[in-house]
């Protein structure tokens, strides 16, 4: 044995010991734990790859004298042999693939215990079980949660009274504002897309004769659609807001929400999907259960009663 292969030996042999002695010393040490076995087979593999693959190339340096049948590209000169991938090398390459699949699918990240997935599994098994429980709340009891929940989700936005914010959240006290009106019939929505998956199409002002009859129909809408003012009904018909909204505002499935009030189903749509804006973007809640979207949905609903 020479000096070399003896030296990688010894090196190897170190290494390893230091290895073992680390994983094993350490609280719990293996003691069947697959992250501390999988770490020392790990320890192991390459360590006797490095020191092999040392080895092999130090002699290479050492005795071997270049030969073979240079490749017909160079650079500047410099010119490369066609040589044949080292079986070795080949075997490693694959015995590391088949290594990492079994890893990734099998051996631990798959398989593995996680912390996030206990969390998701924890929240989904409390979730049911609240739902379960709160299943059959209805009425003042229903809006009484739905205040617990606005005040834990929605006050940061729309502030303790559900005023809004400086103009950067929506009056939640009045069903719609004119200005918000106007930016719709101007642009166009496509918000809700769950109950709404249509949209509202943009440039339903060229409906109009002028700017004075616009005003009119916005003011009209804003108000919510009072039963006294026939010019306003008018106006809505004629810009053919009834054909989605219903005759009084009232909403109609899958076509257009209701816009006279707010009420359970509309305030649901937009947790469910979040909403665009003239004064911004709204996100959608996802992390709500069903229930919590029914009752903070009843808690609006009640406040522009």
């Amino acid at each position: 044995m020479n000096k070399l292969t003896l030296a990688g030996i010894i090196t190897a042999v170190v290494m390893l010991g230091a290895t073992w002695l680390s994983v094993g010393g350490s609280k719990g040490g293996l003691n069947g734990d697959i992250v501390n076995m999988l770490a020392v087979a790990g320890a192991v593999a390459l360590v006797i790859i490095t020191v092999f693959v040392v080895i092999k190339y130090v002699r290479q340096m050492q005795d071997d004298t270049a030969s073979g049948k240079l490749a017909d590209e160079n650079w500047d000169g410099i010119g490369e042999y066609k040589n044949e991938l080292p079986a070795g090398w080949a075997f490693m390459l694959l015995g590391t693939m088949i290594w990492a699949m079994w890893y990734m699918l099998s051996g631990y990240p798959v398989n593995a215990y996680s912390q996030i997935g206990e969390y998701n599994e924890d929240s989904a098994a409390h979730a049911a079980k609240f739902e379960a429980k709160y299943a059959s709340i209805e009425g003042d009891e229903l809006v009484e949660m739905g205040e617990s929940v606005f005040l834990a989700e929605c006050k940061v936005c729309h502030g303790l009274s559900a005023d809004g914010i400086d103009g950067k959240a929506a009056d939640l006290n009045h069903r719609i504002s004119k200005e918000s009106v106007m930016h719709v019939i101007m642009n166009g929505a496509n918000n809700m897309k769950t109950d709404f998956p249509g949209g509202m199409p943009m440039g339903l002002n060229y409906s109009f004769a002028d700017e004075a009859e616009l005003n009119k129909l916005v003011d009209y809408v804003v108000a919510g659609l009072p039963a006294d003012d026939k010019e306003g009904a008018q106006l809505f018909e004629k810009g053919t807001c009834n054909s989605c909204h219903g005759a009084n505002g009232e909403g109609m499935a899958y076509a257009g929400p209701k816009i006279n009030s707010f009420d359970v189903a509309t305030v649901s749509s937009v947790l469910k999907d979040g909403k665009k804006g003239a004064i911004g973007t709204m996100p959608a809640f996802s992390r709500l259960n069903a229930k919590q979207i029914e009752a903070v949905s009843a808690y609006i609903a009640s406040l522009s009663k």
